[in-house]
């Protein structure tokens, strides 16, 4: 297999370039902030540990910096790209600067949150600079829908990062970290600085990876019941999960009864909860109350 070009990654220079004769700014709307350095950009994929076998999925490619960077080392790369311009013009670029691995790429022009297959092999990583506004559905929406993706490395805002690396008692501990827990052991990997983009983001951003669970949870409680439970849990945070599940439940003392069966304090806030916990919570949801049947109410 040949070997890339030294001079294959873009530079400032080069993605300044590239969006002047595309006509392309970047937009607040979808979160454009493109990586403008090729040391980031190899870091990332170094931090990713992405492997010459791996099959990358990456999210939002935009000029193509980091899919350029993947190229250089996994076995296929797959691009999705909602940008109809930038998604337009991404293969010629990848075909330009990596001629010796075009036939390894993939582009997909859809939005990511309506991706329910991609072509060639099923993909094993993920990888990706997640527009800081959509971030955490489009993360939950790939590892959901591609049980193949083993190892995930995504940059988003660096509260975002905080927020899903986060654990059990922590300030930030919320939906989000909890819901990726479901999925794979969660850490920080990193920070990275501001004056890598292009634009400069008026915020910094961090490094999450996500390995996926070998085995799944062990609970009888589908994804989507504990889903519910943990929505629940933190959409009145402030409350002891006795309140706060009561709607959940069908009533405070129904949530006080399936919690102490799952071995959980009806006083205790969801923010203090691990995702096996809330799965067991999940496990003894009450039955719903069957409705009066109409033989039973009373005639006039």
């Amino acid at each position: 297999m040949s070997s890339p070009t030294p001079d294959a990654l873009l530079g400032p220079a080069d993605i300044r370039e590239l969006a002047a004769a595309l006509g392309v700014r970047p937009t607040k709307q979808r979160g454009q902030n493109f990586v403008i350095d090729a040391n980031t950009v190899r870091r990332i994929v170094r931090t990713a540990e992405v492997r010459p076998d791996d099959v990358v999925v990456e999210v939002g490619p935009g000029l193509g910096s980091l899919t350029l960077a993947l190229l250089e080392v996994a076995d296929r790369v797959t691009a999705v790209e909602i940008d109809d311009v930038l998604a337009a013009a991404l293969p010629a670029t990848i075909a330009a600067r990596m001629p010796e691995r075009a036939d390894r790429f993939a582009l997909v022009h859809s939005d990511a949150m309506h991706v329910r297959e991609l072509p060639g092999p099923a993909p094993t990583a993920l990888v990706a600079n997640l527009p800081y506004n959509v971030a955490v559905p489009v993360l939950l929406h790939m590892l959901d829908t591609f049980p193949s993706i083993e190892r995930t490395l995504v940059m988003v805002q660096a509260e975002v990062a905080d927020r899903l690396a986060a654990g059990p008692g922590s300030r930030v501990y919320g939906v989000p970290s909890v819901k990726a827990g479901w999925y794979a052991e969660v850490k920080r990997a990193g920070a990275i600085g501001r004056n890598v983009f292009w634009p400069a983001p008026n915020v910094d951003s961090g490094l999450v990876s996500l390995v996926r669970r070998t085995e799944p949870l062990p609970t009888t409680a589908s994804k989507r019941e504990v889903f519910a439970v943990v929505d629940a849990a933190f959409a009145q945070r402030r409350k002891t999960l006795r309140a706060a599940l009561a709607g959940w439940a069908g009533s405070a003392v129904a949530a006080e009864a399936a919690l102490v069966a799952a071995g959980v304090s009806p006083q205790a806030r969801g923010e203090s909860l691990t995702v096996e916990e809330f799965a067991r919570i999940a496990e003894h949801k009450p039955a719903a109350e069957p409705a009066a049947d109409s033989a039973d109410t009373d005639e006039e």
